[in-house]
Protein backbone atom coordinates (compact mmCIF):
# COMPACT_ATOMS: atom_id res chain seq x y z
CA UNK A 1 0.00 0.00 0.00
CA UNK A 2 1.65 3.16 -1.17
CA UNK A 3 2.11 6.01 1.55
CA UNK A 4 -0.16 8.26 0.24
CA UNK A 5 -3.06 6.13 0.56
CA UNK A 6 -2.04 5.28 3.91
CA UNK A 7 -2.04 9.07 4.98
CA UNK A 8 -5.42 9.64 2.99
CA UNK A 9 -6.94 6.90 5.17
CA UNK A 10 -5.54 8.74 8.26
CA UNK A 11 -7.38 12.16 7.35
CA UNK A 12 -10.27 10.04 6.36
CA UNK A 13 -10.90 8.13 9.58
CA UNK A 14 -10.24 11.31 11.46
CA UNK A 15 -12.74 13.33 9.21
CA UNK A 16 -15.50 10.36 9.52
CA UNK A 17 -15.06 10.29 13.30
CA UNK A 18 -15.81 13.95 14.02
CA UNK A 19 -18.33 14.01 11.45
CA UNK A 20 -20.15 10.60 13.08
CA UNK A 21 -19.88 12.52 16.62
CA UNK A 22 -21.44 15.61 14.88
CA UNK A 23 -24.17 12.75 13.18
CA UNK A 24 -23.26 14.52 9.48
CA UNK A 25 -21.30 11.47 8.10
CA UNK A 26 -23.51 11.02 4.50
CA UNK A 27 -23.61 14.96 4.55
CA UNK A 28 -20.10 15.45 4.23
CA UNK A 29 -19.70 12.39 1.91
CA UNK A 30 -22.08 14.34 -0.23
CA UNK A 31 -19.32 17.04 0.21
CA UNK A 32 -16.58 15.34 -0.69
CA UNK A 33 -18.11 13.80 -3.66
CA UNK A 34 -19.17 17.36 -5.06
CA UNK A 35 -15.52 18.10 -4.80
CA UNK A 36 -13.59 15.35 -6.20
CA UNK A 37 -16.34 15.76 -9.37
CA UNK A 38 -15.36 19.18 -9.59
CA UNK A 39 -11.72 18.47 -9.46
CA UNK A 40 -12.13 15.93 -11.99
CA UNK A 41 -13.60 18.09 -14.56
CA UNK A 42 -11.24 21.33 -13.84
CA UNK A 43 -7.95 21.15 -14.39
CA UNK A 44 -7.26 24.75 -14.11
CA UNK A 45 -8.38 24.30 -10.67
CA UNK A 46 -6.15 21.89 -10.24
CA UNK A 47 -2.54 23.50 -11.24
CA UNK A 48 -3.93 26.70 -9.14
CA UNK A 49 -4.12 24.11 -6.15
CA UNK A 50 -0.51 22.51 -7.18
CA UNK A 51 0.79 26.24 -6.71
CA UNK A 52 3.30 26.18 -4.35
CA UNK A 53 3.35 30.12 -4.15
CA UNK A 54 -0.36 30.37 -3.40
CA UNK A 55 -0.63 30.74 0.47
CA UNK A 56 -3.21 27.59 1.52
CA UNK A 57 -5.78 30.34 3.04
CA UNK A 58 -5.93 31.73 -0.22
CA UNK A 59 -6.98 28.20 -2.09
CA UNK A 60 -9.60 27.46 0.67
CA UNK A 61 -10.44 30.89 0.06
CA UNK A 62 -11.28 29.94 -3.80
CA UNK A 63 -12.72 26.69 -2.95
CA UNK A 64 -15.35 28.53 -0.23
CA UNK A 65 -16.33 31.16 -2.91
CA UNK A 66 -16.77 28.37 -5.68
CA UNK A 67 -18.95 25.80 -3.49
CA UNK A 68 -20.70 28.59 -0.43
CA UNK A 69 -22.70 26.74 1.38
CA UNK A 70 -22.90 23.46 0.04
CA UNK A 71 -19.63 22.56 1.74
CA UNK A 72 -19.27 22.83 5.76
CA UNK A 73 -16.74 23.81 7.71
CA UNK A 74 -15.84 20.50 8.72
CA UNK A 75 -14.59 19.75 5.22
CA UNK A 76 -13.17 22.99 4.56
CA UNK A 77 -10.86 22.82 7.79
CA UNK A 78 -9.95 19.50 6.50
CA UNK A 79 -9.28 20.12 3.14
CA UNK A 80 -7.24 23.39 4.63
CA UNK A 81 -4.97 20.85 6.53
CA UNK A 82 -4.82 18.78 3.09
CA UNK A 83 -3.77 22.07 1.32
CA UNK A 84 -1.43 23.67 4.22
CA UNK A 85 1.03 20.11 4.10
CA UNK A 86 0.90 20.15 0.36
CA UNK A 87 -1.40 16.97 0.12
CA UNK A 88 -3.65 18.37 -2.05
CA UNK A 89 -3.21 14.89 -4.58
CA UNK A 90 -4.96 13.13 -1.82
CA UNK A 91 -8.57 14.47 -2.31
CA UNK A 92 -9.41 12.00 -4.18
CA UNK A 93 -7.86 9.12 -1.91
CA UNK A 94 -9.15 10.96 1.27
CA UNK A 95 -12.79 10.38 -0.79
CA UNK A 96 -12.50 6.60 -1.63
CA UNK A 97 -11.63 6.39 1.82
CA UNK A 98 -14.18 8.20 3.57
CA UNK A 99 -16.62 5.83 1.32
CA UNK A 100 -15.13 3.25 2.57
CA UNK A 101 -15.01 3.65 6.29
CA UNK A 102 -18.62 5.57 6.72
CA UNK A 103 -19.61 2.73 3.98
CA UNK A 104 -18.29 -0.33 7.04
CA UNK A 105 -19.60 1.77 9.86
CA UNK A 106 -23.53 1.94 8.63
CA UNK A 107 -23.17 -1.14 6.80
CA UNK A 108 -23.60 -0.20 3.32
CA UNK A 109 -21.43 -0.64 0.30
CA UNK A 110 -21.18 1.45 -3.01
CA UNK A 111 -21.06 -0.64 -6.02
CA UNK A 112 -20.58 0.51 -9.40
CA UNK A 113 -22.61 -1.62 -12.36
CA UNK A 114 -21.16 -1.63 -15.70
CA UNK A 115 -23.19 -2.65 -18.56
CA UNK A 116 -23.22 -2.75 -22.28
CA UNK A 117 -26.61 -0.96 -21.88
CA UNK A 118 -28.74 1.20 -19.68
CA UNK A 119 -30.44 -0.19 -17.08
CA UNK A 120 -33.84 0.57 -15.51
CA UNK A 121 -34.28 1.76 -12.13
CA UNK A 122 -35.93 -1.04 -11.58
CA UNK A 123 -33.05 -3.47 -13.06
CA UNK A 124 -30.39 -1.58 -11.13
CA UNK A 125 -32.96 -1.80 -7.93
CA UNK A 126 -32.51 -5.83 -9.03
CA UNK A 127 -28.58 -5.94 -9.11
CA UNK A 128 -28.33 -4.10 -6.01
CA UNK A 129 -30.25 -6.59 -4.00
CA UNK A 130 -28.85 -9.68 -5.37
CA UNK A 131 -25.51 -7.92 -4.28
CA UNK A 132 -27.06 -6.98 -1.03
CA UNK A 133 -27.81 -10.54 -0.37
CA UNK A 134 -23.97 -11.97 -1.29
CA UNK A 135 -22.01 -8.99 0.77
CA UNK A 136 -24.27 -9.14 3.10
CA UNK A 137 -24.44 -4.96 3.07
CA UNK A 138 -26.93 -2.56 1.63
CA UNK A 139 -25.43 -2.12 -2.02
CA UNK A 140 -25.68 1.61 -3.00
CA UNK A 141 -25.30 0.91 -7.08
CA UNK A 142 -24.83 3.69 -9.69
CA UNK A 143 -24.55 3.02 -13.00
CA UNK A 144 -22.17 3.27 -15.78
CA UNK A 145 -22.26 2.70 -19.79
CA UNK A 146 -19.51 0.08 -21.19
CA UNK A 147 -20.47 -1.23 -24.76
CA UNK A 148 -16.99 -3.08 -24.64
CA UNK A 149 -19.29 -5.53 -22.52
CA UNK A 150 -20.88 -6.93 -25.01
CA UNK A 151 -23.90 -7.87 -22.94
CA UNK A 152 -23.98 -9.03 -19.18
CA UNK A 153 -22.90 -7.19 -16.16
CA UNK A 154 -19.87 -6.47 -14.11
CA UNK A 155 -20.28 -5.31 -10.50
CA UNK A 156 -17.34 -3.40 -8.95
CA UNK A 157 -17.78 -3.46 -4.87
CA UNK A 158 -14.51 -1.77 -3.72
CA UNK A 159 -11.53 -4.12 -4.43
CA UNK A 160 -13.37 -6.59 -5.94
CA UNK A 161 -15.14 -7.17 -9.48
CA UNK A 162 -17.65 -9.93 -10.17
CA UNK A 163 -17.34 -10.07 -13.70
CA UNK A 164 -20.49 -11.73 -15.39
CA UNK A 165 -19.97 -9.94 -19.26
CA UNK A 166 -19.54 -11.48 -22.23
CA UNK A 167 -16.45 -9.73 -22.94
CA UNK A 168 -15.17 -11.16 -19.68
CA UNK A 169 -16.78 -14.53 -20.50
CA UNK A 170 -14.91 -14.67 -23.97
CA UNK A 171 -11.22 -13.78 -22.45
CA UNK A 172 -11.57 -16.24 -19.74
CA UNK A 173 -12.44 -18.82 -22.40
CA UNK A 174 -9.32 -17.32 -24.61
CA UNK A 175 -6.79 -17.78 -21.92
CA UNK A 176 -8.13 -21.16 -21.31
CA UNK A 177 -7.88 -22.49 -24.95
CA UNK A 178 -4.44 -21.17 -25.12
CA UNK A 179 -3.22 -22.77 -22.16
CA UNK A 180 -4.16 -26.00 -24.17
CA UNK A 181 -0.91 -27.63 -25.01
CA UNK A 182 -1.30 -28.64 -29.05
Amino acid sequence: MSRDLVVAKRYAQALFELASASKVVSQVETELKLIVDVLSHNDELNKFLDLPNVSSENKVQLLKDSFGTDVSELVYHTLRLLLERGRQSLIVNLFESYVKIAGNATGQAHAVVYTAKELSAEELSNVATQFTQVTGKTIIAEQSVNPALLGGIQVRIGDRLYDGSLAGKLERLQKSLNSIAL
